[in-house]
């Protein structure tokens, strides 16, 4: 059975059978996370864009396990010149790997890299990710966008990782359209509490939601799916 842990910010570990993924590994520096990063071992990275707090800490565990950093091709491009492996897609496009498939979607945010973003490193991105027969969708960061609807109209996603936190995402109220749109089975928050700029209380978003079970992880909780 297929399962995610939470590890803070924005950061998703998936694992199936021998197939293990991150999703944003901003670990180092984050106040939240469960776990170092030296002790992460995976085979697949993905990074939803080039800003610190999900770029994270992507390049030095693929340095340090071979792992295949997925990224949108700005992004990709930029990480291999760094002499890791990378596997670039874009905006649209999807891929089937040994663990299952990923297909990218559009999220409204910015991509910079550096700590004044100013690095380009392509668009932010979303990820639809199918793992042991599954769909789960990480926006990453993003607001709100009316696509989101038929996202939820073409695919079934089983569990739903969305951004609460406002001020450079989506905050409650627009999350809980957000579920109206996508009609996931499981949601899970995320992006939120890490720092005061992104307070949010995630109980108040589960008390929002209607037609999907909210589940409040903790960092370093698992759910199954």
């Amino acid at each position: 059975m297929p399962r995610a842990r939470y590890l803070g910010h924005a950061c998703v570990a998936l694992a199936d059978g021998p197939h293990r993924l991150i999703i944003d590994p901003f670990l180092t520096d984050n106040p939240v996370a469960p776990v170092r990063a030296e002790e992460i071992d995976v085979q697949y990275i993905l990074v939803s864009h080039g800003h610190g707090d999900h770029i994270g800490d992507a390049v030095p565990i693929a340095r340090r396990t071979g792992a295949t950093i997925i990224a949108a091709y700005e992004l990709a491009t930029f990480c291999a010149g760094q002499g890791v492996k990378t596997h670039p897609m874009h905006i649209g496009g999807a891929h089937d790997f040994e663990f299952g498939r990923v297909k990218l979607t559009i999220a409204h945010h910015g991509g910079g890299h550096g700590p004044d973003a100013s690095r380009y490193t392509g668009p932010a991105v979303g990820f639809l990710v199918t793992l042991g027969g599954k769909i789960v969708y990480h926006p990453g960061d993003t607001g709100l966008f009316y696509d989101m609807k038929l996202i939820g109209e073409t695919h079934r996603i089983e569990l739903a990782f969305l951004p609460i936190g406002d001020n450079f995402t989506m905050g409650i109220e627009d999350a809980v359209r957000a579920v109206e749109f996508l009609q996931p089975r499981r949601v899970v928050p995320m992006h939120y509490g890490t720092f005061p700029a992104v307070a949010a209380d995630p109980h108040d978003f589960a008390a929002r939601v209607k037609g999907a079970e909210v589940i409040v992880l903790q960092p370093g909780e698992t759910i199954d799916f």
